[in-house]
């Protein structure tokens, strides 16, 4: 059967597949300085500080002994050593759950590690990022990436090929080939296991999950032939294992599996894991709102009130439980013993239950409305009048209207975000979720393509759009032209698919492999309906709008559905854009909003134990923060905005000496102890229950290795790799620690402790040492505050609404928490303060690590004016430890920026007004 892929446009029932050629093509970039990335990616190398080296990489000497190597088909494999230090790695892990603020392991439960990220926040970046680390810290070579799906296969190979120039780059581009299991290429794992560069092999479960005995012959990765079998090339190696979206492999067979690849650990990547076994990192959903990774949530509710002037039927769910069959039906049941009232209640319902009765004698339903069958397999419901209801549908008569509605309003919701877009070479998406694809697009006999009622009301609401002057020249292409649906046909045409076969594999491929086309200005398309792509692995940056339309009851879960358009946009240049004011997704759905947030709120709280309250904002409620008019005339303003305006350069200078110093000092604290073998014996034994598994012959045994066993490596060059000093620098540190004789008690292990030692010191004493100067003729431009629009969500808990409009420059005030809208109604009550503003998201100072963005400027009155910028924290001591390293640094920069500037007095942290008072 031949199958097309197509990116589907009406025009004039025929199917174009449109492919523009583009100016210039997008290329993603990436930023290497993230925090919580850097945090998740240490949280596993720093798992091996102390194993022994079991490549060259490090040791910067040819690999002299078979400790890696193993002859399979009359063949020398290249693999990732033989066992781990158990007690090492324990210790290794408690250190590492205690500075993440994780609980501390009693015992090591296997060797799966866990790291949990939430979706958007880059945890596919962040794992090949990892493969990378460990390669050039430990020498590791071999490792596989284990996928639940083809959608998120797709996505893995995407990210692999769009983020190469940027590890090049990084890591000074290594010997490294990425593969994609391909059962038809015989040879691929001989290859995979006998190549001595970095080796990374994506895999979908499904391809290896099938090892039983009965079943063998259906996965080609346990048959044997002239290249072997490949499990036991893989197996040989020891792979390092990489599970993406674990909670989809909890089964015991995709369980039994992955151990089949024998690998010397599996770690696990997932926002939802159902058991986070030996877990090394966390960042939550809340956690990652508050910090600005993901976009902002709100919510469009479109709804109807209920037709009670029908008998109206939902059917839920059809269960079978023992003996009995049951299904649970909404019905509208009279509440008030015939006076009228009527409420929504769900029953439950065998064969011959009447509806009649269930809704307390409503006449509607009293003929017809007798249970005739309830049929699991097909999962139907059928009434004595015939009519048949399928699991999830209901005879809601306004079900279209509603649709219809939420369809107008995403669209007029999408042309407000490109009016709002226009200028900053942001392009803006929209993403429709449908249950039936032929609602969207029909297939006539002579194979000619219609369109759906969706797509009629679409375009119609496009149009509508289109003749408004507010909105000329935004979209100028016609609308058959900005949207398609991604979905597989073939001769027979169209299937509706759930996101598990090869077809769906071709679904996906173009949205994944074309995301850069998506993402230009050039592209027309700007509204995308999906049918399959309801889960795990279906994303793009710029999607800034979700729309689901049901016929019938979706059972996906709302976090998954917000999850393809959580990520933050990007612009034309492929940078990302971290302004609040523009990253906000906007979910249409068709249930209160308030119904929209309980249960999204609980279902994160039910997968992270964390509460999400008060983070979904209500559209509706969305004003745009008006500026004061008359602002620039105002002297308080004027005169502190001319004294902070100024943009700055630095330059870091610190004692080289004093550097010595202090790390020679920190490095004497390292603990270097002596590696250890460990020695395992196994059988492989295989049967139609458990497949192909290792049978402990022998307990492990360990045995401290021998310091004058191991080569040394050239310890200098491998400090100097990781800290930029010179050679001489670090040759003072190490003697001025006394420690020199640690080296050959464990090279790996000291060059770790001294790597760490000099770099925590050198970050430091880098801050400590940073100076700024003013940039002549560069300055932030007043202009920003009337071009750039801000936001507020009136009633929301974190808003602030101003009363007195003379003292600051908008009416609303969104607050990112309540000890700053505490501070903010602080600082409108109190009248000492004559002038406060909160300084805009684009007020950056540049320090070392990153950009930081100060909370507050005000004006106090007292014996004559004083200027103030704040930060506001939930402490008032710098070195408090609740407090980040890095949260700690930006405020030491932000201290010596404004110390370059007139009268301006910069304290941070605060938390009250009272503690500027008295300065």
């Amino acid at each position: 059967m031949q199958r097309e892929i197509c990116l589907a446009n009406f025009s004039q029932n025929k199917m174009i597949l449109f492919a523009p050629t583009l100016k210039k093509p997008m290329k993603l970039q990436f930023d290497a300085t993230q925090e919580y990335q850097l945090k998740a990616i240490e949280a596993v190398t720093d798992l091996f500080r102390g194993q022994v080296p079991f490549g060259d990489d490090d040791f910067g000497v040819a690999l002299q002994s078979p400790t890696a190597q193993m002859m399979i088909c009359n063949e020398f494999i290249i693999g990732n050593g033989s066992g781990l230090d158990e007690g090492l790695l324990l210790n290794n892990l408690r250190e590492i759950q205690a500075r993440n603020g994780l609980v501390a392991a009693d015992r090591l439960k296997g060797k799966d590690f866990t790291v949990e990220m939430e979706t958007g926040t880059g945890k596919t970046y962040v794992y090949l990022r990892t493969i990378h680390e460990l390669h050039r810290k430990h020498g590791f070579r071999k490792f596989i990436v284990v996928v639940p799906g083809l959608a998120v296969k797709e996505g893995v190979w995407k990210n692999l090929e769009i983020t190469r120039d940027h590890f090049d780059l990084i890591y000074g581009r290594p010997k490294v080939d990425f593969h994609v299991y391909d059962p038809k290429k015989r040879g691929q794992m001989k290859a995979f296991a006998t190549n001595d560069a970095l080796q990374v092999l994506v895999i979908n479960i499904d391809s290896f999950a099938k090892f039983s005995e009965s079943k063998r012959g259906q996965n080609i990765i346990y048959q044997d032939s002239d290249w072997g079998v490949p499990i036991e090339c893989i197996r040989g190696v020891r792979p390092i294992v990489i599970v993406d979206e674990p909670q989809n492999m909890e089964t015991d067979i995709r369980r039994k599996a992955i151990e089949n690849l024998n690998p010397l650990c599996t770690l696990r990547y997932s926002a939802t894991h159902k058991n986070p076994y030996n877990q090394v990192y966390r960042l939550d959903p809340v956690q990652a709102y508050d910090l600005g990774l993901v976009k902002r949530i709100e919510v469009d509710s479109v709804m109807a009130e209920a037709d009670i002037n029908q008998a109206f039927v939902a059917v839920d769910s059809i269960t079978s439980k023992k003996n009995v069959v049951t299904a649970k039906i909404a019905v509208d049941a009279d509440k008030s013993g015939g006076k009228g009232r009527v409420e929504r209640k769900t029953v439950t319902v065998w064969a011959g239950s009447d509806l009649f009765r269930l809704s307390n004698g409503r006449e509607l339903y009293r003929d017809g409305f007798i249970v005739d069958e309830i049929d699991v397999d097909s999962q139907t419901v059928t009434f004595s009048n015939g009519q048949v209801f399928r699991s999830g549908q209901d005879n809601d008569v306004l079900k279209d209207e509603v649709m219809r509605y939420q369809v107008a309003k995403a669209v007029e919701n999408h042309f407000d975000k490109e009016l709002e877009l226009a200028g900053k070479g942001i392009k803006a998406l929209t993403l429709f979720f449908i249950d039936r694809v032929a609602n969207y697009r029909t297939y006539g006999e002579d194979g000619t393509v219609g369109k759906g009622k969706i797509a009629v009301w679409f375009e119609g609401a496009v149009r509508k759009m289109q003749a408004n002057p507010k909105y000329h020249g935004l979209v100028g292409h016609a609308p058959e032209k900005i949207h398609g649906g991604y979905f597989s046909v073939d001769k027979k045409g169209l299937r509706d698919t759930n996101g598990n076969t090869a077809a769906d594999d071709d679904t996906y491929s173009l949205i994944m492999k074309d995301k850069e086309r998506l993402l230009s200005l050039d592209e027309p398309i700007r509204f995308i309906f999906s049918h399959s792509a309801l889960r795990e692995g279906w994303d793009n940056p710029n999607v800034f709008q979700i729309c689901t339309l049901n016929e019938t009851k979706s059972d996906m879960k709302k976090r998954q559905e917000i999850g393809r358009g959580m990520r933050l946009p990007v612009n034309q240049d492929g940078q990302r854009i971290f302004d609040d004011s523009i990253n906000i997704l906007t979910v249409v759905a068709n249930e209160s909003y308030e119904d929209f947030a309980k249960r999204l709120q609980q279902e994160i709280e039910d997968e992270s134990g964390v509460r999400f309250d008060n983070r979904i904002k209500n559209r509706q409620n969305r004003v745009v923060a008006r500026l004061r008019k008359g602002y620039a005339l105002d002297q308080n303003f004027l005169d502190l905005w001319n004294r902070i305006k100024h943009r700055t350069r630095y330059q870091v200078d610190y004692d080289s000496g004093e550097l010595v110093r202090k790390a020679s000092e920190l490095l004497k604290e390292i603990p270097v102890t002596a590696p250890n073998i460990v020695t395992r014996r196994a059988a492989l034994e295989m049967s139609a229950e458990t497949g192909v598994v290792g049978k402990m012959k022998r307990q492990p045994k360990t045995k401290r290795l021998n310091a004058r066993a191991m080569p040394i490596p050239d310890i200098l060059g491998r400090i100097q790799d990781h800290t930029k000093l010179t050679k001489d620098t670090i040759l003072e540190i190490v003697k001025a620690s006394g420690r020199g004789a640690d080296i050959i008690v464990n090279p790996q292990q000291f060059i770790e402790g001294a790597v760490s030692a000099i770099n925590t010191v050198l970050n430091r004493m880098m801050i400590d040492g940073i100076k700024y100067e003013k940039i002549t003729g560069q300055e932030w431009e007043m202009q920003k505050f009337e071009n750039e629009e801000l936001y507020a969500y009136l009633g929301d808990p974190l808003n602030f609404s101003v009363s007195d409009p003379g003292k600051t420059l908008f009416d609303n005030i969104a607050c990112d928490s309540a000890i700053e809208k505490s501070f903010a109604a602080d600082l409108e009550s109190n009248e000492d303060i004559q002038f406060y503003f909160k300084l805009p998201y684009w007020f950056r100072i540049e320090t070392p690590i990153g950009k930081y963005n100060p909370d507050w400027a005000i004006v106090m009155n007292g014996d004559k004016k004083i200027y103030f910028v704040a930060e506001t924290k939930s402490t008032i001591d710098i070195n408090d430890l609740n407090l980040r390293d890095r949260e700690q640094m930006k405020m030491l920069c932000g201290e010596r920026h404004f110390a370059e500037f007139k009268d301006v007095r910069f304290r941070a942290p605060i938390k009250k007004v009272s503690e500027i008072l008295n300065e």
